[in-house]
């Protein structure tokens, strides 16, 4: 008979692994479903990372987020890809299944998680700011949830023409690149904005490249940053009354969504915002 002192183990590698604060929201959500289960912050150099993978197989882990510096590098150390991971070329998360690993992609799948508690993707016309590994996380996974019209708006033009070329010839859906050489204002035809770049994250309000007066109430305007402030992106798109998502939620989604594949169950959201706001010290909760 088992006496319940064995905790089943996940965790998140990255480097520096101390200032990541989601281990807050994962125990969190760990405890209030029951789950004798711990979530811890691992310091992995990238020198160390097979071992890191070899390490959390040989003591029976669940799974494992990766962080920066190793979203790509971890590809080399699982046995399989999820389509969403081989799409984007990168995995924030690993599944460990009888020893067997499987690397998936949250970062877009989270997004859209969360977009979905404002309007559903299918159907709409997406915009893109920034082709880096968020962005094309983003892009990639909208498009797979039925987007119709991906557009990826990038200063680097070769970066951003290959994710749109990526995105169509892939998924079958329309992506078209918009070169982000001046102030880029958000077309009339486009129901979702994600700000996947650093515009707008400063205290000082400071905005440059995009037109503020083109985020109309219609919107959904999003920012990636999980910031202790709302960003000054976000509070332009408040004061013309557009519906808004910032980066903590997408964080809680991406959290969620790995819980649900380690342990086959759907998370209290709601708790897990209000652990992770506290944890950053954030000005808004829910």
């Amino acid at each position: 008979m088992a006496n319940g002192f064995l905790s089943t183990l996940t965790g998140s590698f990255s480097s520096p692994a101390d200032d990541n604060p989601t281990v807050a929201m994962m125990e969190a959500a760990y405890a209030a479903a029951g789950l004798n289960a711990r979530h811890v912050n691992v310091e992995v150099k990238s020198a160390d990372l097979a071992d890191a993978v070899t390490g959390a197989r040989a003591m029976g882990w669940v799974g494992f987020t990766c962080s920066a510096p190793h979203h790509v590098a971890v590809i080399d150390h699982v046995d399989q890809l999820a389509e969403s991971a081989e799409l984007i070329g990168a995995v924030s998360c690993v599944v460990v299944n009888n020893g067997s690993l499987t690397g998936h992609n949250t970062d877009g799948r989270g997004f859209v998680e969360a977009m979905r508690e404002f309007r559903h993707p299918g159907g709409t016309h997406v915009v893109v700011l920034g082709a880096g590994g968020v962005g094309r996380a983003i892009a990639v996974e909208t498009a797979l949830a039925g987007a119709a019209r991906i557009t990826v708006v990038n200063r680097d033009i070769g970066q951003g023409e290959a994710l749109a070329a990526l995105v169509a010839d892939r998924t079958g859906v329309d992506a078209d690149f918009q070169p982000w050489t001046t102030t880029y204002a958000v077309p009339d035809s486009a129901d979702v904005v994600v700000n996947s770049t650093p515009v707008g994250w400063g205290d000082d309000g400071a905005l440059h490249g995009i037109d503020v007066d083109s985020l109309r109430r219609e919107l959904l305007v999003a920012d990636v940053s999980p910031t202790r402030q709302r960003t000054a992106y976000l509070r332009e798109a408040d004061l013309r009354g557009a519906e808004t998502l910032d980066g903590i939620g997408m964080l809680v989604a991406q959290g969620a969504v790995a819980i649900e594949l380690w342990h086959g169950l759907s998370p209290d959201r709601d708790l897990m915002r209000t652990r992770l706001s506290e944890a950053l010290g954030a000005e808004t909760v829910i």
